[in-house]
């Protein structure tokens, strides 16, 4: 890997003459932003890096995980057109706070931009057909993790129907008003030393993207899939202590 990508947190994953994927770290935007465009963004980093690449979709700046980009016009169309017809296999994990009512199923509710808060979305029945299939991989009380399938792709879809379901993600500054989670909040007894303030054991979005499955241009189905990054791991490790 090279220096550029490793110090921008970027894993390559997979690359051949038709397809670029990689894992985007938390916090890393994944093209341009429109208004500052002089804000690193993944998308520059491999263009130096690998040359022309074509985006054919996007994770949010707070969202980590499995980003595919196409090389050529041709794997760029035909990537688009899966994803058009719904033919593409994401897998997030996102870990929430508390449990949902059932271990599997779905939610199946339209999103709207909130007029009233600015970034924010939705669910109204005025919005556009969402639709987000999950399942819970571990229930640890307070908190679970779930796997993730959407089916759409509206804007913060995952974590608006995570809201929906009474389980927002457990670290979620727009959703859910927290912006970093202590492991006291789970762990009974937790002692930390003497004098010493207790440091959050994580600090960004809890939403990964944890694979992409889609057919290349020979027709082989390929599945990627993303390790959760260092924080997120640790906090899977705590959980499972409990």
């Amino acid at each position: 890997m090279s220096f550029r990508l490793k110090k921008a947190g970027v894993e390559l994953l997979y690359q051949d003459d038709n397809y670029l994927v990689v894992s985007k770290p938390s916090g890393l935007l994944s093209i341009q932003d429109r208004y500052k465009a002089e804000v690193e963004n993944l998308k520059q980093i491999l263009l130096d890096e690998f040359g022309e690449v074509f985006t054919v979709h996007r994770l949010d700046k707070d969202t980590s995980g499995v980003i595919c980009f196409a090389k050529n016009i041709e794997a760029h169309k035909d990537l688009n057109e899966q994803f058009a017809h719904g033919e593409i296999r994401k897998i997030y994990w996102a870990f929430v706070k508390g449990q949902p009512a059932i271990s599997e199923g779905h939610v199946d509710m339209p999103i709207l931009n909130d007029m009233k808060n600015s970034g924010r979305m939705l669910v109204n029945k005025d919005g556009k057909e969402a639709l987000t299939y999950f399942r819970v991989i571990e229930n640890y009380g307070t908190v679970s993790l779930l796997e993730c399938f959407p089916k759409t792709g509206r804007t913060h879809q995952i974590r608006v129907h995570c809201h929906y379901l009474g389980c927002p993600l457990l670290v979620d500054p727009l959703y859910h008003g927290v912006s970093e989670f202590f492991l006291s909040k789970v762990k009974r007894k937790f002692k930390h030393a003497k004098y010493e303030e207790e440091r959050p054991l994580v600090t960004r979005l809890s939403l990964h993207a944890k694979s992409l499955t889609f057919r290349k241009l020979d027709g082989e189905i390929l599945t990627v899939e993303s390790d959760l990054p260092k924080d997120l791991n640790a906090l899977q490790k705590q959980l499972d202590k409990l």
